[in-house]
């Protein structure tokens, strides 16, 4: 098999840059392409990178890269590939791109398994009222609580989870819930296969669940798609959780159902994002907040550069990417 060592350039933001192209990382690139790890595209239009640009074979890009509209590919002529170091390809790969037959990958993948996991504790800690009952161990330094009392059958044998969505990010959580006890029903209109768990219509899950969790792209469909009539049909006591997008949530009609303290939520994502200073959910205290962390940060960026360092090392190789993105795959994904 006939190897090259594709001319690479790396397109993303200095700061990701920084974190994401590790010691390990620059050793694997170089070893596979032809590449300089400290040279950086943050904006294509600079003329220190036209030479560069000129000769790319592949760019391995990440957060914050630029577009790679028309006007950069004219300006990159020899360009076959786009091998992206994260999530979404939607805000760099454009319509220029697909028209030219490039290549494009993404890492889709692995940022999946973060945002799996932190889904997973937070159905488990949801269904055995952690959050709260710490809260009130704190306030109550240790006096006796009568959790039973207080949380009518809490705990998590037998409990249902809705998952809404069968992307990469909800099939990877309905992976990691089967060793547990639990009823697990997924919602997507555009699921085909079986799952191995119960396929349900939207409003159906609503009704049925004790914990809903989101996992749908951000579509001009899937707007307020947890609306307020949705919301209202969930069981008293139960959770919502979403790590996938603010946009999806009427985020009015849910601050109102905490309010009143018939539901609960772990929200990692908001509309906007991050909420003003003076947003209800900081101090609800039936809700779990947290800016933005389910996906890959800190040590779990290193899976990420790996996954994109493989698919490189792919098309080096001449093999189809493991991860491949087409167009026509756009419209479902996030």
């Amino acid at each position: 098999m006939t190897v090259s060592r594709p001319k690479t350039l790396l397109a993303m933001g200095p700061q990701i840059a920084a974190r994401l192209i590790t010691a390990p990382v620059r050793e694997r690139l170089v070893a596979i392409a032809d590449v300089d790890p400290d040279l950086v595209a943050a904006d294509f239009a600079d003329p220190a990178l036209a030479a560069a640009l000129a000769e790319a074979e592949v760019l391995y890009t990440s957060w914050w890269c630029p577009p790679i509209t028309a006007e950069v590919l004219a300006a990159a002529p020899r360009l076959r590939a786009v091998v992206h170091a994260a999530g979404s390809v939607k805000h760099h790969v454009t319509g220029a791109c697909w028209e030219r037959g490039l290549l494009v990958s993404s890492a889709a993948a692995a940022n999946a398994e973060p945002v799996a996991e932190y889904t997973l504790a937070a159905i488990l800690f949801a269904g055995k009222r952690v959050t709260d009952i710490a809260r009130l161990h704190r306030e109550r330094r240790g006096a006796p609580l009568d959790l039973d009392a207080m949380f009518p059958g809490f705990g998590n044998y037998r409990r249902t989870v809705g998952v809404i969505g069968a992307s990469k990010i909800g099939r990877r959580v309905i992976e990691l819930l089967r060793p547990f006890e639990l009823d697990v029903l997924v919602a997507d209109p555009y699921l085909t296969e079986d799952l191995g768990v119960r396929h349900v219509e939207l409003d159906e899950l609503f009704e049925r669940s004790d914990v809903v969790s989101v996992h749908a792209p951000a579509l001009p469909e899937t707007h307020h798609l947890v609306s307020a009539a949705r919301l209202a049909a969930m069981r008293d006591g139960a959770t919502l959780i979403n790590t996938a997008r603010g946009a999806l949530v009427d985020q009015d009609a849910l601050i109102a159902e905490l309010a009143s303290g018939r539901l609960y939520a772990v929200i990692d994502v908001t509309e906007p994002d991050p909420l003003p200073a003076g947003s209800p959910l900081y101090d609800l205290p039936n809700v779990l907040l947290t800016p933005h962390i389910a996906g890959s940060l800190g040590g779990e960026l290193a899976r990420i550069a790996d996954l994109a360092v493989d698919e490189l090392a792919r098309y080096a190789r001449g093999v189809p990417f493991a991860h491949g993105v087409a167009a026509a795959e756009l419209r479902t994904l996030a």
